[in-house]
């Protein structure tokens, strides 16, 4: 049965699309059968593998509503063990909708557990924002990751998230983990990235991963070409990054 990890932080810019396309990218190299859900309504992740979203006759929009079977939207991507689950911007209007229906909280997990054993890893990239989407999300599955970048402000509102986790793991969802932090856009070169890697360490201790995403042109460059970083230039910092991170996310998943 697949481990479900979601990856969420209210803040944009922090690398979480990034993180969660690269993820499911180097979890699927180390032969693990692999599921991303494009759970943000800018739909980042669909685009960034490629997807002309033009195309597509469903998406989550429809599952979220309950107007499609989640099965039924899934695809393949171009990378062996590595399917998405696709979104278009329309999943915006869907979440206004979803406010009004009975069991708007766990739609989300109902669409996973009816192929959650079809996976070993299922990850979900939430919206920038503590939204019915990302509650979705949060239900759902077992762990979360939270991508934090290296710059100021970095720990704002990390406060207000956790409280939100805290929440739903009282209220709906009591195996929910924090897997990790992971450290994001990390430049050695400048004082202040070793100053806030230092105090995100300082406040999650143990938490942290060991592995800290540098800032890297070939990171940046990847989503306009449709593939994941590690396609796009395997030996550039920015995939060995990604790579040791997906290895630790399979220790700490274990």
């Amino acid at each position: 049965m697949a481990r479900v990890i979601c990856i969420t932080n209210q803040k944009g810019g922090v690398g979480k699309t990034t993180t969660s396309v690269n993820l499911a990218y180097f979890l699927a190299k180390d032969k693990y059968r692999v599921l991303l859900i494009d759970a943000d309504p800018q739909g980042n992740a669909s685009s960034g593998l490629g997807l002309d979203k033009s195309t597509l006759d469903a998406s989550m929009t429809e599952v979220m509503l309950s107007a499609a079977d989640f099965a039924d939207i899934i695809l393949p991507t171009d990378f062996k063990n590595f399917d998405l689950a696709p979104t278009t911007p329309q999943l915006a209007n869907a979440e206004v909708e979803l406010t009004g229906m009975k069991q708007k909280f766990s739609v989300m997990k109902k669409a996973i557990d009816s192929v959650r054993d079809n996976y070993d890893y299922i990850i979900i990239d939430s919206p920038p924002s503590l939204s019915l989407l990302t509650v979705n999300g949060m239900i759902a599955a077992d762990y979360l990751i939270l991508p934090v970048q290296t710059e100021f402000y970095a720990l704002e509102g990390v406060a207000q998230l956790l409280e939100s986790m805290a929440m739903v793991k009282k209220a709906m969802n009591p195996n929910l983990k924090l897997l990790g932090v992971l450290a994001t856009m990390y430049d050695k070169r400048t004082s202040l990235s070793m100053e806030v890697l230092e105090e995100i360490r300082k406040y999650f201790k143990d938490k942290v991963f060991r592995t800290t995403i540098p800032r890297n042109v070939r990171v940046a460059e990847a989503p306009s070409h449709g593939v994941p970083v590690g396609s796009y230039d395997k030996f550039s910092k920015g995939a060995k990054a990604y790579r040791d991170f997906a290895r630790e996310v399979e220790e700490r998943t274990k």
